[in-house]
Formats: structure tokens, sequence, C-alpha cells
């Protein structure tokens, strides 16, 4: 039993993706025996290029259902069956986010179309559904339409299915898709991973943490160590069966979180602001032994953005308004800032120059009072240089908004 598949999304950013259309064929390997074919109401723009692409408007999918609402009969559908698409990683992962947001686990079965025909069909000009159908003579009738894509890939199935006297392809094609190897273990791990800023957590067969670090791209950092050479990796390489992560947002966050737990992690400051003839300067601390930087960075890069940043801003001109500015030595401060996510708040609770606590709330929560704060602070173990200095950065980029402490 196969679900044949074919999903539009609204073109947002990699893994921010949201289904707008999507049509499901139930095939018994005869005759369609159900199918499944609707807009969804991705409750987010839709990208200029999308809508040029599949005609398909925000006007249109206003009133369509939200996936929440599709969800149980997505399952129904797909129940028992193997899910067939023309590049069905990107169907299947479609579905797997959209069903993650809701807290469900998506797992089926899959079958890519594209290597199939490339075994079976070989020395085609182009593998893209819309080229290879139209070679073969499959009709395509809306293309980049969920319905039509779908249906034209049923077709081609079917033929690949025929070419297939023996069903060794086919069934080799199951066998490499599902097979327990060091490849598909891999992209089983890494699928559901996102591109951000977090801690990752890499955890043997008992769930115990055998690695974990603050890296920039979660997703990345990790391919990269299934792909590493290195003797580095080897144990972990062989051991990881499953990978957690904490997502941080922003680096200062990242350094938050890392004091709490007291892990002490220096990142080295090679860099410093100067100021010298009237002018902001960059260069490397080895070089000046004399002069104490204004502020210190991680790469030349870092500094480099500050400097045109602080020029641009005319009371940063006068270099004591500007050192004013970023000293909170003596400050009794609430500070809100951006989260770890959209739709929340960080906020840091400084007295007397010294971050005492930290923490979050959604946006539509109240804090009016200290109380309220207290009970959903963490409170900070320990306070790096590297936090203060990137402390100091958010200030003068206005990163945060400074309140009087709440009573």
């Amino acid at each position: 039993m196969y679900s044949i598949i074919d999903i539009e999304s609204n073109g947002a950013g990699y893994r921010k993706e949201c289904i707008i259309d999507i049509a499901i064929y139930k095939y018994d390997g005869q005759k369609i025996v159900d199918q499944f074919i609707s807009f969804v109401n991705p409750e987010s723009d839709i990208t200029p290029f999308v809508q040029k692409l599949t005609n398909i408007t925000p006007k249109m999918v206003k009133t369509a259902p939200k996936f929440h609402e599709i969800a149980k009969r997505v399952i129904e559908i797909t129940a028992n069956t193997t899910l067939v698409g023309h590049n069905i990683d990107f169907d299947y992962r479609m579905l797997r986010q959209s069903f993650q947001r809701l807290g469900y686990d998506f797992k089926t079965n899959t079958l890519d179309t594209i290597p199939l025909a490339k075994k079976l069909i070989p020395d085609e000009a182009s593998y893209s559904l819309q080229k290879l159908v139209k070679s073969l003579g499959i009709p395509l009738l809306n293309a980049h339409r969920a319905e039509g894509d779908a249906l034209a890939t049923l077709e081609l199935f079917k033929l690949l299915v025929s070419k297939d006297t023996e069903n060794e392809i086919v069934q080799k094609q199951y066998d490499e898709t599902n097979a327990k190897t060091y490849i598909n273990k891999i992209k089983v791990l890494t699928q559901d991973i996102p591109n951000e800023k977090g801690f990752v957590y890499f955890q043997n067969e008992q769930g115990k943490i055998i690695f974990s670090d603050h890296v920039q791209d979660i997703n990345k950092f990790s391919k990269k160590v299934f792909n590493s050479k290195s003797k580095k990796w080897e144990t972990i390489q062989r051991e990881v069966e499953q990978i957690n992560y904490e997502l941080t947002g922003t680096d200062i966050i990242a350094k938050l979180i890392l004091n709490s737990k007291g892990i002490k992690k220096r990142d080295p400051l090679a860099f410093g602001l100067y100021h010298r003839n009237n002018k902001y300067i960059v260069e490397k601390n080895q070089l000046n032994k004399v002069e104490k930087p204004i502020l210190k960075f991680r790469s030349f890069t870092q500094g480099s953005k500050a400097v045109q940043f602080i020029e641009n801003i005319e009371e940063y001109k006068d270099i004591e308004a500007f050192k004013k500015k970023i000293d909170f030595k003596k400050r009794s401060e609430l500070w809100l800032g951006q989260g770890r996510k959209l739709g929340e708040k960080l906020f840091l609770i400084i007295e007397n120059g010294k971050i005492m606590s930290y923490g979050f709330y959604e946006l539509f929560t109240q804090i009016q009072t200290l109380s309220k704060l207290s009970k959903l602070k963490i409170d900070l173990l320990s306070q790096s240089s590297e936090l203060n200095n990137e402390l100091q950065l958010a200030l003068i980029r206005g990163d945060f908004e400074t309140l009087p402490l709440p009573k």
C-alpha cells in the first residue's frame, strides 16, 4: 500500500516553511482507494516567488483549514503505507516539522521516485518532475500545485513499477531507504535539527550525554561531526543514538546559560577598541600593552562592525559620553531583550552593576513586580568578563530596553 504525496510550501526560510497545499493518493498497486486534497492556511505570508510559481495567493488559503485541523486525516490516509514522492525528502520533512509543531512524532517508510527513475529510465535530459513526465508522455495538469504534481507522480510511479519486472529495484530502493546503515543513521538523527544557535547534546543508547557544546548552527555542526574523518569523533559517531538541543537565540543567552551552570568557556578576545585622534580604531590587543581597550572583540570583523555602528551615532563621538553609555558598574536596572524564539523576551536583573539573574517570559505575560520575576529568574553562579563585554556591545546596539527595577 502506497501514499503518493505532493506538498507546496509558503517559501519561508529553511525549517520555517509552512504547508499551503497538500495532495495524497492512497494506492493499493492497482487503483486509488482513498484521496485527500486541500489548501492549508499557513498562518503566515506566502512569498511572491511561490505565489508566482503556484498561482496560490494569500486570499485562496485564508479560509482553508490550518494544519492541526487536517493532521488526523493525514495520519489516517498514510497509516501502514509507504510514502512516495518525487524528491520525497522535502515532503517528508514538511510533514515531520508540521507534526512536530503539534508535539507529534510522525514517522513512516518512504520511497523516492527520482533515484528509481534514474535507474529504470537512464539517460534522460532532466529528472525534474515537469520535464521527466513530459518526456514520458504523462499528462501534468496544474504544475506546481499539489493535486497535479501528485497525480503525475502516481502515473510515473506506475510506469516505474511496470518497468521493474522482477521488483528488484523497488525492493532495493526500499531496503536502502529504511536500512539501519550509517548514512541513514545520520539522516534520521539530523532530519529535525534546526539551523540555529544553541547547545547540542549527543547521547548514547542509554541516554547518557557523551558530548555537548554551544554551537552557531546545530544542524551544520552535527553533520560536520558525522562526516569527519578525525579520530576525535570516532567514539561519538559510533555510540550516538539521539541528539537533543537547547536553542539560545543570541550569544548573550548562551553566555548567561553557561554562567548559570558554572561552566567556564572562554572566548579569546584578541582585538580591542581604542580611541585616538578623535577616531575609534580596532587593533590586536597585544600590539598595545600600555593603553587599555574600551571594549574587546572575538575578531577584527566583529570590532569593525561595532565601529561602523558607533560612528553613525552622534552622541558616541564624545568619548566620555560613549564610555558612560556602556558603563553599568553602578546600575540597578531591569533589562528586556530578544528571547530564544519568536514571542519570547529575555530579562536581566542588574543590581549595583552586577547581573544577579536572568529569565524568559512570553510577550503576553505581565511582569510588573520583582516578586513575579523571582518566580521566573535563574540565578547566575558566576559572571565572566566575556559576558560583561557582550552586554556592553548590546548596549551600543540598543538591543535592550533598560527600565528601573520594579518593586
